[in-house]
């Protein structure tokens, strides 16, 4: 698998609960939940994105411009 290479920074500020002194659980706060939750699902998309392109390497390819021409939408 390759890996996807993302250039964002996302800054947590988790509060551990703990258990017989050992770390549990992470809770953060809902905004970072929320950012954090939104650059994972970015990531899976590009990354299915890049496999799609992938897998249609060989397949033709239209700008938007011959899409729109052929459609009759200008």
């Amino acid at each position: 698998m390759k890996y996807i290479n993302v250039m964002t920074t996302i800054e947590l500020h988790p509060e551990f609960l703990t258990a017989n002194g050992k770390k549990q659980f992470a809770v953060l706060p809902y905004q970072e939940f929320v950012a954090l939750q939104e650059w994972i699902e970015d990531t899976q998309d590009l990354h299915a994105l890049r496999l799609a392109r992938e897998e249609n390497a060989k397949e033709p390819s239209y700008t938007i411009e011959e899409v729109r021409k052929e459609l009759g939408i200008e």
